[in-house]
């Protein structure tokens, strides 16, 4: 006889069995129960019985059959309904990993953080001592360049030079800057980064090494150490993010390329349906146009102010504007222009110089899907006043000081497009205007323009074309034209050829 279960058995695992069965299951049972208690007299033919046992071993054997048949589709639904638990737990832990890949590794470090906190405060360790590894990145980069004018001889004509990062490559070919970092969550509450530039020369600087919070209610974050200014829009973006090889004439000219601090940033992101942020930063800038690193003084010595504000309309666009506001109060800011060859020369500016920023940002993407095709617009005005005195050193023999005003401005609007997937486009107009300095040692004729021909008024300006490549989201190749007038005497023709690589696990650029 097959091995059953009981009726009652496959009831209790949630499966009934169907009307068409029990009732004649029923039936039958009532009439084996009659037959059974029927007088024994009643049946004395034993062919009678032996019919009527055939007839009850049959029907058993029927109804064994059929309840053997139902319990095999029960089992098969049970496996059914099974496989389907599995799939719909498999589905949903595939959904987890994309929403947790798409919140990024930052995400993912704070959670890391969170159990390493736990394990420590429950005196664990954690199941191995390289468990949560720092993300550590490298950037790698180099250029060939053909320029037509000796870049030891360009200058920014009517602006006092910002140091050497504002002469371009030199000719041939260029060990572009190489740049490390390492950041990692520490724990629930603070994360650290630290990047580190090693210049083609070999100089070794640290560009950022701070330590920012976590998770601070009302949308406030804070930020503490060596880091960018958060004023404008490109300041924040180290030189592989940049869309082309150089830094706009803006950038050159009032902050040497990037305006770093040592300092406190504080970040508000406002409770609206919108982007909307606030930022004040209290520090001593390292860089043009403070000399905040030299001064030996206690508190505040640079301060900025800046206020983001953007959002999506529709699908396929976003925007993002912002105007920030940077103040610092150098002294003796030393400075010599390119085309003054006497060695003994030397010029110094102190007092205050105030800079504004005016900054905007358009993206588009058909369909929002910015993988295949995008355009992007971008823009920034400078506006800079600078008011104190200028000393003008010839080793002493002809020192004198005199009061110096100016107000100067620049401005850069460029398109990148990427009309295919990987390949990209893209036009840059930057110009500056030196304004009409007030130098009061020119004034009273104790000097003339030819003694100080850096400081004549003129109005810079260039055109550039880019053209760039990136198979993969690692490595990018650049071919990049440019029709340099920032001096008036002569427009240098530049050529640059430029890749970068990027090594290790490095973080989601910013919008």
């Amino acid at each position: 006889m097959p091995h059953h279960r009981h009726p009652s058995r496959a009831a209790a695992s949630g499966a009934a069995l169907p009307r068409a069965v029990t009732l004649p299951l029923a039936a039958a049972l009532t009439s084996f129960v009659a037959l059974s208690s029927a007088p024994a007299q009643a049946a004395t033919d034993p062919a009678e019985l032996a019919a009527i046992r055939a007839q009850i071993r049959e029907m058993k054997t029927a109804y064994e059959q059929r309840i053997a048949a139902l319990e095999a589709r029960l089992a098969q639904a049970e496996q059914s309904a099974t496989r389907a638990e599995r799939g719909a737990q498999v589905a949903e832990t595939k959904a987890e990993v994309a929403v947790r890949q798409a919140a990024g590794a930052e995400a993912e470090s704070a959670q890391a953080a969170q159990v390493a906190l736990a394990a420590q405060q429950a005196g664990e360790r954690p199941a191995s001592a390289t468990a949560f590894n720092p993300e550590i990145s490298l950037i790698l980069g180099g250029s060939f360049t053909n320029l037509s004018k000796d870049p030891g001889e360009r200058r920014l004509q009517g602006f006092i030079p910002a140091g050497g990062e504002v002469m371009p490559e030199g000719r041939s070919f260029n060990l572009g800057e190489t740049e490390l970092v390492i950041a990692a969550n520490i724990d629930p509450r603070f994360r650290g980064n630290f990047k580190l530039a090693i210049a083609p020369d070999n100089t070794v600087g640290v560009e950022e090494a701070s330590i920012q919070t976590l998770g601070l209610d009302g949308g406030a974050k804070l930020k503490a150490g060596r880091f960018l200014s958060g004023v404008g829009y490109q300041n924040e973006l180290h030189p592989h993010q940049w869309d082309f090889a150089d830094a706009s004439l803006p950038y050159q000219a009032f902050f040497g390329n990037s305006l770093g601090m040592d300092g406190v940033q504080a970040r508000w992101l406002a409770p609206a349906p919108f982007f909307l942020e606030f930022g004040a930063e209290a520090a001593r800038a390292r860089s043009f146009p403070s000399t905040d690193e030299s001064r030996n003084k206690n508190g505040l010595m640079s301060g900025s102010l800046f206020a983001h504000v953007g959002g999506d309309i529709g699908i396929e666009n976003s925007w993002r504007a912002g105007l920030s506001y940077f103040q610092s109060k150098p002294r003796d800011r030393v400075w010599d222009g390119p085309i003054e060859t006497n060695p003994d020369l030397q010029n110094s500016f102190s007092g205050k110089s105030k800079t504004w920023i005016a900054d905007f940002l358009w993206k588009w993407a058909p369909d929002g899907n910015a993988s295949k095709q995008y355009l992007k617009l971008q823009g920034e005005y400078f506006r800079r006043t600078e008011d104190g005195t200028m000393n003008y050193d010839l080793d002493g023999v002809a020192a004198a000081d005199g009061s110096y005003r100016n107000t100067q401005s620049g401005w850069y609007a460029q398109a990148v497009y990427q009309f295919m997937p990987r390949w990209r486009l893209g036009y840059r107009y930057d110009r500056l205007d030196s304004g009409n300095a007030r130098i009061g040692l020119i004034e009273s004729g104790s000097l003339t323009y030819d003694e100080l021909p850096l400081l004549a008024a003129y109005k810079p300006q260039r055109n550039t074309l880019m053209l760039d490549w990136s198979p993969s989201e690692y490595s990018r190749l650049r071919l990049q034209l440019a029709q340099d007038k920032t001096r008036p005497e002569a427009t240098d023709h530049q050529v640059w050829l430029q890749y970068i690589m990027s090594l290790g696990a490095h973080g989601a650029h910013r919008f």
